[in-house]
């Protein structure tokens, strides 16, 4: 997917293709956001100011760049996933034997297709808690940056969490589930709330006289 320009990419999501949509839209949005991240980092090292957390700067782009290549790998699984749903989706079920294929098979690539939007949410967390150090450790320059990022992961996190709800909402296997529900909303509950320390304390710092 992300071999595609911008632009071409954002008319394929305009259009009715099935791919790419909103999960392979948040590992964009993510990866975008950590990027963000990684400039105020880019920006910090070498700066004689900065020099006392050069080291951890470094760690924190090694990091970053990490999450960014997962994030970008996850836009194209999203729409690899989907395929198989959608023809699940659209297998007949005029009779009962077709309808217990159809349950059958949809069941089955519920579960990945759930998989891949909970795992950019958990990518989405990783590059929030990033956010909070370069936050504290940045350049103050770039602060700015650090707030437009951590915006772009929590939207990236929210927009995963709904892409793991319409999978896991037809799940039969309850177990599995909830299992992966209740990873979710902690990812959400954690994210969430520091995400807008984050954003709350950039904003101080810009408004503060």
């Amino acid at each position: 997917m992300l071999e595609k320009s911008s632009n071409e990419f954002i008319q394929e999501l305009s259009s009715k293709a099935p791919v790419p949509g909103g999960g392979g839209a948040s590992a964009y949005v993510g990866a975008l956001g950590m990027a963000l991240g990684s400039m105020v980092g880019n920006l910090t090292v070498g700066k004689k100011k900065y020099k006392d957390v050069e080291e951890d700067i470094i760690k924190l782009l090694e990091k970053s760049e990490e999450i960014i290549n997962n994030l970008k790998s996850l836009v194209q699984k999203d729409a690899d996933v989907f395929y198989p749903l959608s023809q699940a989706y659209g297998l007949p079920a005029a009779t009962e034997e077709e309808k217990k294929k159809k349950e059958e098979v949809l069941q089955g690539v519920l579960v990945e297709a759930s998989m891949v939007p909970l795992e950019i949410a958990r990518n989405c967390l990783a590059a929030i808690n990033l956010h909070e150090e370069y936050g504290k450790k940045g350049t103050r320059i770039a602060i700015s940056d650090v707030g437009v990022g951590v915006v772009f992961c929590k939207a990236a996190l929210q927009g995963a969490k709904l892409n793991v709800l319409i999978n896991t909402k037809i799940m039969k296997d309850e177990n599995l589930k909830n299992k992966i529900e209740s990873e979710l909303f902690e990812i959400e509950k954690v994210g969430i709330a520091k995400a807008d320390k984050i954003f709350n304390d950039v904003e101080q710092m810009l408004i503060a006289k």
